[in-house]
């Protein structure tokens, strides 16, 4: 049997090949299935080995009608940031590894499409002004997908807590990636000014305080949360929480977002994407109290099992990556 290959830069060069659109659709058919109790969909929790230099993580799981996978990363203890995850991609009739590719790209890419269908979903297809948080991969995601997916977003800006050089490594590749955008990096202190014009709001950031109050949000304006992952994580505050209850306050995973989402709590009223066929967008004030929407996403297991397992059909059908002939 022979093994697939896949490096950072193959991966990017077949995910380009996918539209919007494509992304959009697998991650609604995710959700669908998350949110069906009659779907064969498994996801064991994720299994972490300690060492004394890095926290080893494994996370497997498994789409009946799509494969297998394990996304593999290390987390250092001290100092740098967390090493490019790997996903190993299971023959799904065989049980043999079929494909080992690289995954420092499909964790964002696979969350930015389930963002991208939140934002489609409560109807803020005519948003013009993006305002991000963050500078990671995640961010860069974000704003590609949607700018690629809404030709009307003609303004992205991003906040940074600093103006350093990742930040404007991100600048410089959005302006090859988005052109016609206009592309701004802002200081802290105009956030309160650049929010006042924002349809879209995304945060990606490990923040233990609020970024910013909620009277700072207009209302109307889609708010998508992707960085908080432990319960002691708080990217927005209680009081915009509760706005999000009078629009509508989406999670990909209700049981995972209890878990994981500092901002979440027990028993709050919110609605799985997956269970959401569409949604009647309403009427909404110029002000800064009322209803809000929003998205909440801590990341499913069976996200990166469909994207790595589409990613890897793609690539060979390109002829794209390294093949090891007669692996077994």
């Amino acid at each position: 049997m022979s093994l697939l290959i896949l490096s950072a830069s193959e991966v990017s060069q077949v995910t380009s090949t996918f539209s919007a659109d494509d992304l959009r659709s697998l991650m609604a058919d995710v959700f669908a299935i998350v949110s069906s109790s009659s779907d064969p969909a498994y996801t064991p929790p994720r299994i972490g080995i300690p060492t004394e230099r890095h926290q080893a993580l494994f996370m497997p799981a498994r789409l009946s009608d799509i494969g297998t996978a394990i996304k593999i990363v290390s987390v250092p203890r001290e100092g740098g940031g967390g090493l490019p995850a790997s996903t190993l991609v299971l023959d799904k009739e065989s049980g043999a590894v079929k494909a080992v590719i690289n995954a420092r790209e499909l964790t964002a890419l696979r969350n930015a499409a389930g963002s991208l269908l939140s934002t489609t979903l409560v109807g803020k297809t005519e948003a013009r002004v993006l305002v991000a948080f963050g500078a990671g991969t995640q961010i860069e995601k974000h704003i590609e997908l949607h700018v690629k997916a809404l030709p009307t977003i003609k303004r992205c800006v991003i906040v940074n807590r600093a103006m350093n050089s990742r930040l404007h490594g991100l600048m410089a590749r959005l302006a090859t990636t988005c052109p016609g955008v206009e592309l701004e990096a802002a200081p802290r202190d105009r956030v309160k000014d650049l929010l006042a014009s924002a349809d879209i709001i995304v945060t990606a950031t490990p923040a233990l305080e609020p970024l910013f109050p909620s009277n700072w949000v207009r209302s109307g304006t889609h708010v998508v949360l992707i960085g908080s992952y432990k319960k002691e994580m708080h990217e927005v505050d209680r009081a915009l929480i509760e706005r999000a209850f009078k629009g509508i306050l989406l999670v990909d995973s209700r049981e995972a977002c209890y878990a994981e989402a500092g901002e979440l709590e027990e028993g709050d009223p919110v609605v799985e994407i997956g269970d959401v066929k569409q949604w009647r967008r309403g009427d909404y004030a110029d002000d800064f109290d009322g209803p809000v929407t929003m998205f909440k996403s801590v990341g499913v297991g069976l996200q990166d099992v469909a994207i790595a397992c589409a990613v890897v059909e793609r690539a060979r059908g390109l002829g794209v990556g390294l093949v090891v002939e007669g692996y077994d």
